[in-house]
């Protein structure tokens, strides 16, 4: 990981719970001395008691470590509500349900925002049978290129990964109106509206 565990972290969880700091030591086996220190910046917890840590404070430990408590407010798990992440390490790619705190390669990754697809990464769209046929008007070198092409509506995602000095098109089965989202390995995940008129 990137980061480790701050004392206000501790705290802000700890007070979320609603438990005192001696209650918190006896959940972890430490004094609540060691609890205070940590809480006012003067110790940290050995790396041996993050697991017990976030078991007793009812996080994961990404969560701990990140200090950001992940709320899933997608229940219904729409996947128009899908978020993207990229690793910029390895170039691994997720894709999530709902809100999430997601980690690769030691780094913790953010959320991709995606803009509006431009100009420089147009989307030509023809029919093809039953199919949609894409093709993204954009360079496919081995330092600039669409590295995927999602399709999504409320409930089906299709996806394809492409490789530098490929192709970037592809067929996808449009049922129902949803977003088609690209991402360029220089300029981020962008997206545009899918309108079939089928509901």
């Amino acid at each position: 990981m990137d980061t480790y565990i701050t004392g206000a972290t501790i705290k802000k969880l700890r007070e979320k719970k609603g438990i005192t700091q001696m209650q918190l030591a006896e959940l972890i086996g430490v004094s609540s001395k060691a609890v205070s220190k940590w809480e006012t910046a003067k110790g940290l917890p050995d790396i041996t008691l993050i697991e017990p840590l976030a078991k007793a404070l009812e996080v994961s430990v990404v969560e701990l470590m990140s200090g950001d408590t992940v709320i899933n407010r997608n229940t219904s798990s729409n996947m128009l509500r899908s978020t993207f992440y990229v690793c910029p390490v390895c170039g691994n790619i997720i894709r999530a349900t709902g809100n999430t705190v997601i980690s690769c390669c030691g780094i913790m990754l953010p959320p991709l925002e995606a803009e509006e697809i431009d100009d420089d990464h147009r989307v030509v769209v023809e029919t093809v049978e039953d199919e949609q046929f894409f093709t993204v008007c954009h360079e496919m070198t081995k330092e600039h290129f669409v590295s995927f092409m999602a399709y999504l509506t409320a409930d089906r995602v299709q996806f394809v990964k492409f490789y530098p000095e490929g192709n970037a098109e592809t067929r996808f089965q449009l049922r129902g109106s949803g977003y088609l989202y690209i991402y360029c390995n220089r300029h981020g995940l962008m997206r545009m509206r899918i309108g079939t008129g089928k509901r």
